[in-house]
């Protein structure tokens, strides 16, 4: 291992023992907490986890606020954004971060809070909005706020991995031992085997669906692809993620012909010469539609539009066996 990666080791290992040896330093919230995190930097899926707990928790009759920190966001605040009020969406993407805005988004009924403080966040949630659980987004290394449940998201590609600053990895393996339960984008064998590496006894699997797509301008609208005669589900498919050849592969998995693909880095603000650059291209080699993701369309819904439509490929996952995962999480929650 090298020297600074050892060093920075050491360091956050300290730093959540000390929790963990003295939980009375971290602050409580009055409802239960569930945290959605994981060991990497960025690129593992944690905020369709967080949609798909925060829906679990809502069907079952419970009243979930999801509570964000609000990263790569334009507009800094230290104060609570209200980014949806569970009615409708308040805030906009540059004062909320695309994450937080896709959740809003996607979530009718489900307030979403950003703040880097999640106390005073989750606060605000009881006090307002009623809210009777917390989901919070991007949790397991925020360690001064109790949490109730600890969902920790572990790809098997993570296993091998390095710590920072020459790795990915926030923390080393050993911390998944802190977590409740190992949640595996992959298959129940997959999860099995990561479980067995990290020594732990509860894992699921999470299974990831693409959708219909669905149009930036208007933002929402179901995508029909115009009758033309040119290539038949053609496309220029545009990617700001972390990890974008999985978004890549799963357009061309659905059925897509993709002429190019144009990545940028994680969060990136699109400008409106990348905008008319990508639109020129795709003109170029007729493609019928640009494909996004659903986190890049909330940050690109003001700049698009012209001849050439937009549209993002909206993506679910299921935490599984269904079943078991229901009610092994509201069994953790006091929820018969």
């Amino acid at each position: 291992m090298n020297i600074l990666s050892g060093l920075y080791g050491r360091i956050v290992e300290y730093s959540r023992s000390r929790y963990e040896r003295h939980p009375e330093r971290r602050r409580r919230l009055r409802a239960p907490v569930i945290s959605v995190g994981n060991l990497t930097v960025g690129g593992s899926g944690k905020t369709p986890v967080v949609a798909a707990v925060a829906r679990l928790v809502k069907d079952a009759g419970r009243h979930p606020a999801i509570l964000s920190r609000g990263y790569a966001r334009r507009v800094a605040s230290d104060g609570v954004v209200v980014v949806s009020d569970g009615a409708r969406v308040v805030a906009s993407t540059a004062a909320s971060g695309d994450e937080p805005q896709m959740l809003a988004r996607a979530l009718p009924g489900v307030p979403v809070l950003v703040c880097p403080d999640r106390h005073l966040a989750g606060t605000m949630a009881e006090q307002r909005f009623a809210a009777d659980v917390c989901v919070l987004d991007d949790g397991f290394q925020h360690w001064q706020l109790h949490r109730d449940v600890d969902l920790l998201l572990v790809s098997p590609e993570d296993l091998d991995g390095e710590l920072l600053p020459f790795g990915r990895l926030r923390e080393p393996l050993s911390a998944a031992r802190g977590a409740d339960a190992v949640l595996v984008p992959g298959t129940a064998e997959e999860a099995a085997q990561v479980a067995r590496r990290l020594g732990h006894d509860t894992a699921f699997h999470v299974a990831a669906h693409y959708e219909r797509p669905l149009l930036i301008q208007p933002y929402g609208q179901p995508f029909i692809e115009p009758a033309r005669t040119g290539c038949r589900q053609c496309a220029v498919t545009v990617a700001a993620i972390a990890r974008p050849r999985r978004f890549f592969d799963a357009a061309v998995a659905e059925g897509w012909h993709v002429r190019r693909e144009i990545s940028y880095r994680d969060h990136h603000w699109f400008t409106a010469a990348d905008v008319a650059r990508i639109t020129t291209l795709a003109a170029e080699v007729d493609a019928g539609v640009i494909l996004t993701t659903e986190k890049d369309a909330v940050r690109l819904e003001h700049l698009v539009g012209g001849a050439t439509p937009w549209a993002y490929l909206p993506m679910r996952v299921s935490i599984e066996p269904a079943d078991a995962f229901r009610s092994w999480l509201l069994s953790r929650l006091g929820v018969v």
